[in-house]
């Protein structure tokens, strides 16, 4: 099982690096979204400082819907996600490697581009490290959570705004602790109460999202 695993992981990485266009669209709509609050609000240092942590999220919270609808569409289409239901492996664990696989390619750049552009929004050095570590624990259940749109939605044409639709109300917790964690490192508090509830609904969604989304899958290919 676990080779399986790591086989679709591999696999699903390869195709994405192959296309190049996904993982790249997502980095792009993020730093364009976020390079745009200078010259909407204006450039004054203190003002963005006190919106980067807002801006930040927000804007990665949309770049990581944008390639949700992708999780299982390509598969649905070659017949191979027929395939992966049928096989030995248990689908939950199909599906939480295609989720790990999605995260790798959308949410680990985010993960990493999100200090740039937090310099770029002059966001002090004291709200780094929590921006890192909310964005640490909290892109990988945005991408649990898009995988129940994503599987919800199978089968639906121009499905990209539905999953987005189902998927934002659902992300509003994490996105609610991941601001209040930087900000409570920016007024010099601990972060650590934000970082642990991020955790918890973390653990939640590692929990039920891959069985959801497995019943979905297997709702849309009967």
């Amino acid at each position: 099982m676990i080779g399986t695993f790591a086989a679709i992981v591999g696999r699903d990485v390869t195709l994405a690096v192959r296309r190049g266009g996904d993982a790249a669209t997502v980095v792009a709509f993020f730093v364009v979204v976020v390079t745009l609050f200078p010259f909407g609000v204006g450039p004054e240092p203190n003002l963005l400082a006190r919106i980067a942590p807002g801006v930040l999220w927000v804007a990665a919270l949309l770049a990581a819907t944008l390639s949700l609808d992708r999780v299982f569409r390509a598969d649905l289409e070659d017949g191979s996600l027929e395939l992966l239901a049928l096989a030995p492996c248990p689908l939950v664990v199909t599906v939480l490697a295609k989720v790990l696989a999605h995260w790798l390619t959308t949410g680990l750049p985010l993960l990493l581009a999100a200090p740039v552009l937090a310099i770029l929004l002059n966001l002090p050095w004291d709200g780094f490290e929590a921006l890192i570590g909310a964005l640490a624990l909290g892109t990988p259940s945005l991408s649990l959570i898009g995988a129940v749109g994503a599987a919800l939605t199978l089968g639906v044409r121009r499905a990209g705004v539905l999953v987005a639709l189902l998927v934002l109300p659902l992300a509003v917790p994490v996105l609610t602790f991941g601001v209040a964690a930087i900000e409570a490192a920016l007024t010099g508090q601990t972060a650590a109460p934000h970082l642990m509830i991020l955790s918890g609904f973390l653990l939640g969604a590692l929990a039920l999202a891959p069985w959801a989304a497995a019943a979905a899958v297997r709702l849309a290919l009967d």
